[in-house]
């Protein structure tokens, strides 16, 4: 893998999807550069919404946090944004929490609201940039 190539992991709880596809909008070219895997309904809503192309897994409650974080632990996830609801209980509390958890042992950024999204995503439009400068 190009060493300036990111895999991104994209996750939103309910009252956030619509604020990842717009995010998502925002930042179509660069995760278009990306190799993306989401969570079901909101992969499903990236590949639709936006037309990305997006690896849906299960759904959060159903075990894609889990997926991701598997993923990430053995380092096949470089990135990873999951927009969530801190105001409301989640059945699935336990894999959200092992989710950031593995971010943080395996030093892995983990933006978790919008405007950390974003200073995570321009840092690496920037990075994309400077690699594609040094190019011949």
């Amino acid at each position: 893998m190009h060493p300036n190539h990111r895999r991104v992991a994209l996750i939103a709880h309910d009252s956030k999807k619509n604020e990842m596809v717009l995010l998502a909008r925002e930042f179509r070219e660069l995760l278009g550069q990306c190799t993306l895997c989401a969570t079901g309904t909101t992969g499903s809503r990236l590949q639709a919404e936006v037309g990305l192309d997006v690896e849906c897994l299960l759904s959060g409650p159903m075990g894609g946090d889990l997926q991701i974080g598997a993923r990430l632990a053995v380092g096949q996830i470089d990135v990873v944004i999951f927009l969530r609801d801190p105001m409301t209980p989640q059945p699935h509390e336990p894999d959200i929490n092992a989710l950031v958890r593995a971010s943080d042992v395996h030093d892995v950024p983990c933006a978790t609201n919008v405007s950390t999204a974003r200073l995570l995503l321009r840092q690496m439009a920037s990075q994309l940039a400077a690699a594609g400068s040094d190019q011949p």
